[in-house]
């Protein structure tokens, strides 16, 4: 028997973060991908340009960068490992406005040790800003590692907490 590839469709849209590469795999959400971002896979593996599957994921990214929505409800379709999957799962756990820490994360997995681990799932995360990685910060506060780049990590934070310096005009 001949395995069944997913059916995948890509779509882009603009934020004030840059262009937003949003990836569906079987009509389900399974990546939103930064320009230039680390982990990014190559663009030919994103599928056939169609925004059909893509309105409500439009729609509630719309909502949160007009600061209407603090969190995502939205089916995905995460491929990784079953690690990955449950720091993934870990990172929506965290309110909006608020961060954890790598530590803090691996706790709350029940992994204590785990902390450098946790960060290295955390930057594979294929749906960032939805799956809110950012929130990710070090055990002193510091703002390390993103995969999106540290300008927008601080941007993203910086929006979340009610905005601190010249806040970026919504395109939605």
């Amino acid at each position: 028997m001949t395995p069944v590839t997913p059916a995948k469709q890509h779509t882009v849209v603009d934020s004030q973060y840059g262009p937003l590469t949003l990836v569906a795999t079987d009509g389900v959400l399974s990546a939103l991908y930064m320009t230039d971002q680390r982990h990014r896979p190559p663009e030919e593996t994103f599928g056939v340009p169609d925004p059909e599957p893509f309105g409500e994921v439009i729609r509630q990214l719309g909502e949160y960068f007009a600061g209407d929505r603090t969190a995502f409800d939205l089916p995905l379709n995460l491929a990784g490992t079953p690690f990955q999957r449950s720091v993934w799962a870990e990172l929506l756990k965290i309110p909006y406005g608020e961060t954890r820490t790598y530590g803090e994360l691996a706790v709350g997995l029940g992994k204590p040790g785990a902390s450098r681990a946790v960060g290295l799932a955390n930057g594979k995360n294929p749906v960032g800003i939805i799956v809110p990685c950012h929130r990710v910060i070090g055990a002193s506060g510091s703002l390390t590692g993103y995969g999106g780049g540290l300008d927008r990590k601080q941007r993203l934070l910086a929006f979340e907490s009610g905005g601190t310096g010249e806040e970026p005009q919504v395109l939605f």
